[in-house]
């Protein structure tokens, strides 16, 4: 017999993309979700549900907003442990902190540590899905698919590619890279809810033959996602331009080598060209948001408004650890602050969606993760949004639910997610 609960708060679900039109008529309230075993089984009116299943377990969250988890669509797990480090930009932030740290995971040990350090803390912060690079050593991939495995967590994740400009130590070669590749898809893909993604770091630390190696297989497995670093700063496009002369911008690197395709997520895209912005259009490929780290290292301003209104698919994410944070409330207030700059605010309802419909279009997994709606995954958040004094006094005066959400939206922390639900099991917070 179905294990059945029902969630009593007011239900925030998306019928729609609150970039489409106004942003609140993209969004439905309802009183409560029922869940069965690991899916949502009816949204709707909290009587009508308590009548219509009288052996369900009643958890009545009352004023507290009971959403979907979170999707974060573009993270390095193995940088958790040097998340805001100071003050380089990117290439000397490699070099200085990200490379070190990443030669500690090909211990398997290691490497398990800070895969459950990750999890744990992304749980506490709401966060229920994410697409995570790991290193160059297969230990990685296993250590952070095994922990995600042992929570019954939706995750994507796959070995970084790299094979020059980096550490002896930390870098493969073009066979190494698709032998262990397709060795640790073969062998994670599909299994329960982990997703392998095909993952070659960036241009810059990939040989052409390195490249080329990845786009065959990639056309090997195209039902594979393939994620990857694009246009994050101007320092590191000029240098793409020196490592390849005959490119004609920093994605025909890509597009050359048959790394340009709808299965794509391409992280940061901030210094886009027309050229650029038209093919990675043409194709749906992904473009994820960062902009906690952007603004911490310093690359620019994410152009969401041009993006969206070109009909671009976009999420948004973390990026540990060159984002500063590992809350999605965070970068959702970063995403806010970036707009404003740029002349184009988000609303409250287009934030909330970047963080989960928006990222789970990105990573094909709209149709089952990402909203609250029947035969959708279980994985859900409620947030408190009088979580601190300081949101309290703001939420007590609002005069809508947008008012009231704002604020969490913009001051919130861990101390905001109430309740965490990962494949229908309360999660401890």
């Amino acid at each position: 017999m179905a294990q059945q609960t029902l969630l009593k708060g007011r239900v925030l679900s998306f019928t729609g993309s609150p970039f489409e039109g106004e942003p609140t008529e993209a969004v439905k309230i309802s009183g409560a979700v029922l869940v069965e075993d690991d899916r949502i089984s009816a949204v709707g009116d909290a009587e009508s549900l308590r009548a219509n299943n009288p052996e369900a377990n009643v958890v009545d969250h009352g004023q507290n907003v009971i959403m979907a988890g979170f999707v974060d669509a573009h993270v390095h797990y193995p940088q958790t442990a040097m998340i805001a480090s100071w003050g380089k930009r990117l290439i000397d932030w490699l070099n200085t902190y990200t490379f070190p740290e990443e030669m500690k995971f090909g211990d398997p040990a290691y490497a398990g540590e800070i895969a459950n350090r990750y999890l744990d803390l992304t749980a506490a912060h709401g966060t229920t899905t994410m697409c995570s690079f790991c290193t160059i050593h297969p230990e990685s991939v296993d250590a952070f698919f095994t922990a995600a495995q042992k929570r019954n967590q939706r995750v994507v994740a796959g070995k970084t590619c790299m094979d020059r400009n980096a550490p002896e130590g930390l870098r493969d070669t073009a066979q190494t890279g698709y032998d262990q590749s397709q060795a640790l898809l073969e062998n994670w893909h599909g299994v329960d809810r982990l997703s392998y993604a095909i993952t070659p770091r960036f241009s810059p630390t990939s040989t052409p033959e390195q490249l080329e190696a990845m786009g065959a297989l990639w056309a090997d497995y195209p039902h594979c996602l393939m994620q990857t670093h694009l246009s994050e700063q101007t320092d590191e496009i000029a240098w793409v331009r020196e490592l390849f002369p005959e490119a004609r911008d920093y994605l025909d690197t890509y597009e050359k080598f048959g790394l340009l395709g709808s299965n794509g997520l391409y992280g940061h895209v901030i210094h886009l060209e027309a050229r650029e912005r038209d093919c990675l259009r043409e194709v749906d490929a992904a473009l994820i948001h960062c902009p906690t780290s952007n603004t911490f290292i310093g690359s620019g301003l994410f152009d969401m408004a041009g993006l969206m209104r070109d009909g671009h698919r976009v999420g948004l994410a973390t990026d540990t650890g060159g984002g500063s944070s590992f809350s999605m409330l965070r970068t959702m207030a970063a995403a806010y602050e970036i707009g404003q700059l740029r002349g184009a605010p988000l609303h409250a309802a287009q934030l909330l969606w970047l963080s989960t419909v928006g990222s789970a279009r990105t990573l094909r997994m709209d149709d089952c993760i990402g909203n609250v709606a029947p035969g959708m995954e279980a994985d859900l958040i409620v947030l408190d949004l009088a979580s601190t004094p300081a949101i309290a006094q703001r939420e007590a005066c609002a005069e809508n639910l947008w008012e009231a959400i704002f604020p969490t939206i913009m001051m919130g922390d861990d101390r905001a997610i109430a309740e965490i639900w990962i494949a229908g099991q309360r999660v401890s917070n």
